[in-house]
């Protein structure tokens, strides 16, 4: 299994924290430690899994929006986007639990306008407020069809790590990665308002792979 580059600093702590709590156990409880132990191993395990690189077969798109993270569609709603679009668009919240894929990736093909770091809480990440008051990065697109298509990583309650590896002026792919967030998270994307909107509330994403809406050329 392929691990991401990020991983290499959390699996050096969790297996060094977790060797030691595993002897600690040994030398005290004996042949009880496989209480302790057996989760240990079990956690430790989830760990190698949540920073998974599964294959994809990436296509070229145009049009379509593609679901930048695993996960579930929790959010679609008419929003007032006032960071970038500065008005009304189309809001898709992807919500990703531990266990999904946190690779991070283009929703559309163009050209990298706009990006901005912010601090923030750590409200949980499903919470409609964690768009605008929790750790966040905002990204903007100018998209093939001539559109403006923001998108945002959002820490959450767990997640206290965003990476991000774009600039502006970078040319982005629809599907191919541009950051990772670590441990349970949720994307936002602001769509304009005339785009056909192809997924729903509650719908299981594949990013890279899955069309969530078709823009209008």
């Amino acid at each position: 299994m392929k691990l991401h580059k990020e991983s290499k600093g959390t699996i050096i702590v969790a297996s060094l924290l977790f060797a030691v709590i595993g002897l600690i156990s040994i030398y005290f409880l004996k042949m009880w430690s496989l209480a302790i132990i057996i989760p240990l191993l079990i956690i430790y395990g989830l760990v190698f899994w949540f920073f998974r690189v599964p294959h994809r077969d990436i296509l070229d798109h145009k049009e379509n929006v593609i679901a930048p993270v695993d996960g579930k569609v929790v959010m679609i709603k008419e929003v007032e986007e006032d960071e970038f679009i500065k008005g009304k668009a189309i809001q898709i919240s992807i919500f990703m639990s531990p266990l999904n894929v946190h690779i991070c990736r283009y929703p559309v093909s163009g050209k990298v306008i706009y990006k901005k770091y912010h601090p923030g809480k750590y409200l949980v990440a499903w919470h409609e407020k964690s768009s605008t008051e929790n750790e966040r990065t905002t990204l903007a697109i100018e998209s093939l069809t001539n559109h403006k298509v923001v998108f945002r990583q959002i820490a959450g309650y767990v997640a206290r790590r965003i990476v991000f590896y774009c600039n502006e002026g970078d040319h982005a792919k629809a599907g191919h990665e541009f950051g990772f967030i670590k441990f349970g998270s949720r994307m936002d994307i602001f769509l304009p308002l005339d785009t056909e909107i192809t997924c729903k509330i509650g719908d299981k994403t594949k990013g890279g792979i899955d069309v969530i809406a078709k823009m209008k050329e």
